[in-house]
């Protein structure tokens, strides 16, 4: 948006404020780009959990359900013993990837920027 929008524009339902609502949590976007560009759109939970470290077992459930009825993901069950679960991205995950992809790829290509960032007293990443 830009200045001198007009306030509706500004709501609490804008386009903003829900896309930053659907990435609230860290580990969605990390999902996504991980389903789409580690494993072709689909994937176990366990391997997405070795493809994601620093993720709990417990996030990744939450943060996959969360997906799911967000209409992201879609979970299928395979009838084997035991059963076999497997995540996959549907059209409209697809359609979230794009935008994913380009963030992921300014912040690959643009390393040095986030290296001068101080980080936040929460971070993991260590200051230099």
């Amino acid at each position: 948006m830009q200045a001198g929008t007009p306030d509706e524009d500004w709501r609490e339902d804008c386009a903003p404020r829900r896309i930053m609502d659907l990435f609230a949590t860290k580990w969605t976007s990390m999902i996504l780009h991980t389903l789409h560009a580690r494993h072709a759109g689909a994937a176990r939970a366990g391997v997405l959990q070795r493809s994601l470290p620093g993720i709990s077992k417990k996030m990744l459930t939450q943060t996959l359900r969360d997906m799911e009825r967000s209409g992201l993901v879609s979970r299928h069950v395979e009838g084997t013993i035991p059963p076999a679960v497997e995540y996959r991205l549907t059209p409209l995950g697809e359609r979230f990837v794009e935008p994913v992809e380009l963030l992921y790829g300014w912040g690959r290509d643009n390393a040095d920027a986030l290296d001068r960032l101080v980080p936040r007293p929460t971070s993991r990443r260590q200051g230099a």
